[in-house]
């Protein structure tokens, strides 16, 4: 019974990390396309700087969506071991 729980349990947890992370990048990220399509309106010669360095700022924000979504595949399997264990 414990080890159904625990299951439910990260499951849950896991689901939770993945959606907060994926909604909090995409907020990030559309506030960012934003600003830097504002910034090229009102600059439009500097549209190449402002462009380079939003596709970083972009990369950056992906990464960490990224980073949940691997450490939850981690913690899966330290969970899958102790209850096997």
């Amino acid at each position: 019974m414990q080890t159904a729980l625990a299951i439910a349990v990260f499951g849950v947890g896991a689901l939770l990390a993945v959606a907060i992370a994926a909604f909090g990048s995409a907020t990030a990220q559309g506030r960012t396309a934003a600003a830097a399509m504002e910034a090229i309106s009102r600059q439009p010669e500097a549209g190449g700087r402002i462009f380079i360095s939003m596709l970083l700022a972009l990369a950056f924000m992906e990464a960490l969506t990224l980073f949940v979504f691997a450490l939850v595949f981690i913690v899966q399997g330290v969970v899958s071991g102790l209850i096997a264990g």
